[in-house]
């Protein structure tokens, strides 16, 4: 009797086990839930650890790069702003509170330098982004030789920009430049570009027109060939031809875009400093001897490394990054009024 008992007992023990196990297996699965003992331990919460980790290590240089050569400078400017602070003696600081802005605010070089940098962007950015505009519709069309093209527009991003300065300077010499020699056989007197007030912004802006036309054409190009083509296919049996289909089709499709191109070139031209510095030669930072094309960059430079003022030049330079912001911000809300209205 006691063996068969203990037959029957070690014959259910076995049916409760699932097919092809081990008859311990059941007591063994109970325990799932819990880390298993010994080596694998250790190495599980290693793999835990490194799931957790490794995007934080893997994202921290830029950060730390970000933080030595972006953060800790904005701060460290805020903090001289604050400050009385010359070139020639950074380790004597006195306090100032915001009379640096104050000065700022009351200086007839800093408004004249606002001025300009308003008027070489507007002069510009307009023009740049209508060709750039007008250029990308033409390479949107199957063209002979399209990647030459593109390659050909982006050449005057990718020039330098002294070397890109030094050619225009020379076109715009006032003996012997080509621009005045062309104006000459139309019977216009030839003009200072370099001395005069609407001439000398207008050659700036020429440089910024030639080397960024390119590259938002490129951009445009490639906003164009995202649109649907059913678009057009549809505005064409409507009986639109292509001016129409340009004007009711891609130009309101590019609205993002558009936006995007005029937001860059916008802090583009805040911080214009290396056409105009170039541009005047010795008298580069000063705007021209009158101080006619001098920007916001370029007041910001000659108060710093000229003048010898830190104080003063850091105010100029969270001034014009209070600009920045304030452009950013009508950026957020006419984008937000586009994606209403859409």
């Amino acid at each position: 009797m006691t063996s068969s008992n203990e037959a029957l007992a070690h014959t259910a023990t076995s049916a409760d086990a699932a097919p092809g196990s081990q008859p311990g297996a059941a007591r063994g699965a109970q325990g799932r839930g819990t880390p298993p003992p010994g080596p694998d331990s250790w190495r599980s919460r290693l793999y835990r650890w490194d799931m957790k980790a490794s995007p934080y290590a893997f994202i921290a240089p830029f950060f730390v790069i970000f933080g030595a050569f972006g953060l800790v400078p904005l701060l460290y400017t805020a903090w001289y702003s604050l400050h009385n602070v010359q070139l020639s003696g950074l380790d004597h600081q006195t306090w100032a509170g915001l009379d640096n802005y104050k000065n700022l605010l009351s200086s007839e070089f800093f408004w004249n330098a606002l001025e300009n940098t308003f008027t070489i962007g507007v002069i510009s950015t307009v023009p740049q982004l209508l060709m750039a505009l007008g250029i990308a519709h033409l390479l949107n069309y199957r063209l002979r030789g399209s990647t030459v093209w593109r390659v050909v527009m982006l050449t005057p991003y990718a020039t330098s920009v002294a070397a890109a300065t030094l050619v225009f300077t020379l076109l715009y010499s006032w003996d012997g430049g080509m621009i005045n020699w062309l104006l000459h056989f139309v019977g216009v007197h030839p003009i200072n570009w370099r001395e005069s007030d609407w001439g000398s912004q207008f050659a700036v802006s020429s440089i910024v027109i030639w080397r960024w036309t390119g590259y938002n054409a490129l951009i445009y190009l490639a906003a164009m060939q995202a649109i649907p083509t059913d678009l057009y296919e549809s505005a064409a049996l409507d009986g639109a031809g292509r001016w129409q289909q340009f004007r009711h089709v891609t130009v309101p499709m590019l609205r993002p875009t558009i936006l995007f191109t005029v937001v860059v070139s916008t802090i583009g031209a805040t911080q214009l400093f290396g056409e105009p510095l170039l541009f005047g030669g010795v008298s580069g930072s000063k705007g021209g001897s009158a101080h006619q094309y001098q920007t916001l960059g370029l007041y910001m430079y000659d108060q710093g490394w000229g003048i010898g003022n830190l104080g003063k030049a850091s105010a100029i330079a969270w001034t014009m990054f209070l600009i920045l912001l304030i452009v950013a911000a009508i950026n957020l809300l006419v984008t937000r009024r586009l994606r209403k209205s859409q």
